[in-house]
């Protein structure tokens, strides 16, 4: 290919540059650029047969460069939408805030409609040049470049930005994984950055587009829809249809609070007194249970007594919400996620301003080789403290030291534990700070739990799942299985109301923050 053959193209590189430009000067300007630039880089093209390609290309990259520079001149340089297809009014020089904001709202527009808008008024393509590019249908084409004119056109008239105050959501998991928070990450780590809140709390119960995200958030498209993947990919966010997200997950606000504060006490009210009554007798009777207490007081103890009798006994009659669809048990089974472990999101968005009835629980086993017999479960309760689970090694070296196995575990495992809270060392020897049961004394427990407190629940449950069904539908729908998981706990999380019940008839003292519930129990020989 010899420099001769370029000015077979002088006519059209001119016409490629007057579409890209505001005028004949910058026209002529721009296409003896061009023409200059592919003299000089003629040498490196190595197969004439692409020389067309290799020229447009070479055009449209002198062409960008040549806008950038004319920028200091025209705020509309990079996107040059002709007049007709906005149906806006000529905008003269001046018009500096109008040409930034079109710009703007281009940035804002999702890929889906980006790409097309900038191939056709910017790369000056055709509908049918698009389609090719892009590999998909014509009509897809022109549908696309239809609905981003009246995107534009409406976002131009109205002119109002709405950019979202950062919202900050709380997210943890339930079910099973093998996670450690360190060298295995738990999965929240991966969507906890703030735009990833952001898009979780916009999307919450209603599915948005990318345009409507990138308004409501203030950040242009292209960021929204790189996170808005990773949130598909990370099993946060489903896309019911083409460019639109739906939160995948329960996000708790201040609704469900003012729900349970509103209305818990007073669906359990028929029953509270007879409740009280038997908790006043199964406190008396866990009295006389010689079990590891760890030095707790008597209150700190039937709080968490009070619990684990619920606990204990919604395995039999928990049963109010059983149903066709989940067979035997109202728990749904949890499927699989991404990384191959049964685990699902849980988001909190409260302001503190309501109490919503429950209890926390976070549990973990010791696996520690042939060794491991003893699980730790913590709970979460209204105005106790709180401390996270113990990892598995301190489980073992807590059970070595209460039930007098044979120590294999290092002092680095003892150390840690000390430095956490779970053993606390006096002198020469070291105690362990969770109460604990063996087997033996679980099943005495169980045995007090049902002749004191089982009479009462079937009312109970009946109560319960009264209360649970206007509860659901602050829910969104596509989340039954969540919801069917949160709601199947309130019959242990409306021990939360029982006890708050006790606390008024002086059965329990108020709770303090320097009490925390939690419990180590032997589940095996």
């Amino acid at each position: 290919m010899k420099q001769d053959d370029i000015e077979k193209y002088v006519d059209k590189i001119y016409a490629y540059a007057l579409a890209k430009t505001f005028s004949e000067a910058e026209a002529e300007e721009l296409s003896q650029e061009i023409l200059l630039t592919a003299i000089t880089s003629l040498p490196k093209l190595r197969d004439e047969n692409r020389f067309e390609p290799w020229l447009w290309g070479l055009a449209a990259n002198v062409a960008k460069s040549f806008r950038r520079s004319m920028g200091r001149q025209r705020a509309m340089f990079v996107y040059n939408a002709p007049e007709e297809m906005l149906d806006l009014p000529v905008l003269e020089d001046g018009d500096e805030e109008l040409y930034s904001l079109l710009r703007e709202k281009i940035a804002m527009l999702s890929k889906l409609y980006r790409d097309i808008i900038i191939l056709h008024y910017y790369d000056g393509l055709s509908t049918k040049q698009i389609a090719k590019t892009l590999g998909i249908p014509e009509g897809t084409v022109t549908w696309r470049l239809s609905q981003a004119r009246q995107k534009l056109k409406k976002e131009c008239d109205h002119m109002e930005e709405t950019a979202l105050k950062p919202t900050r959501i709380r997210i943890s998991i339930y079910g099973s994984g093998n996670y450690n928070g360190d060298t295995i990450p738990f999965p929240e780590v991966y969507i906890n950055d703030s735009l990833s809140q952001n898009i979780l709390a916009l999307c919450n119960g209603e599915a948005k587009s990318i345009e409507e995200l990138a308004k409501l958030s203030g950040v242009p498209a292209y960021y929204i829809e790189e996170r808005a993947e990773n949130l598909k990919n990370r099993c946060a966010v489903l896309e019911p249809t083409k460019g639109k997200y739906l939160t995948d997950f329960i996000i708790y606000d201040d609704r469900h609070g003012k729900y349970c504060e509103e209305n818990a006490e007073a669906a359990l009210a028929p029953i509270l007194p007879k409740l009280a009554a038997a908790m006043a007798q199964f406190f008396g009777e866990i009295k006389k249970l010689d079990f590891y207490r760890a030095e707790k007081s008597e209150d700190e103890i039937n709080y968490l007594c009070g619990i684990l009798a619920f606990d204990v006994l919604s395995a039999k009659y928990n049963t109010q919400t059983v149903s066709a669809k989940y067979g035997n048990t109202s728990y749904p089974l949890i499927p699989a996620n991404y990384d191959g472990q049964s685990w699902r999101y849980i988001g909190f968005m409260e302001s503190g301003k309501y109490h919503r009835t429950g209890i926390g629980r976070q549990m973990s086993l010791n696996h520690s080789g042939q060794c491991g017999t003893c699980r730790h479960d913590v709970f979460s309760l209204r105005g106790f403290g709180f401390r996270n689970m113990m990892y598995d090694y301190y489980i073992h070296v807590c059970e070595q030291l209460l039930f007098g196995r044979a120590s294999d575990a290092d002092e680095f495992n003892l150390a840690n534990a000390v430095k956490d809270g779970y053993i606390v060392k006096r002198g020469e020897e070291f105690f362990v700070t969770v109460p604990a049961f063996t087997m033996q004394q679980k099943e005495q427990f169980d045995q007090i739990a049902n002749a004191c407190l089982a009479p009462l629940m079937p009312e109970y449950a009946k109560l319960v799942a009264q209360f649970t069904q206007e509860y659901k539908k602050l829910f969104p729908k596509h989340l039954a299985d969540d919801v069917q998981r949160m709601c199947h706990e309130f019959f242990l999380g409306c021990y939360d109301t029982v006890s708050a019940y006790c606390r008024k008839e002086g059965l329990l003292a108020a709770p303090k923050n320097a009490w925390v519930c939690d419990v180590m129990t032997q589940w095996k020989a």
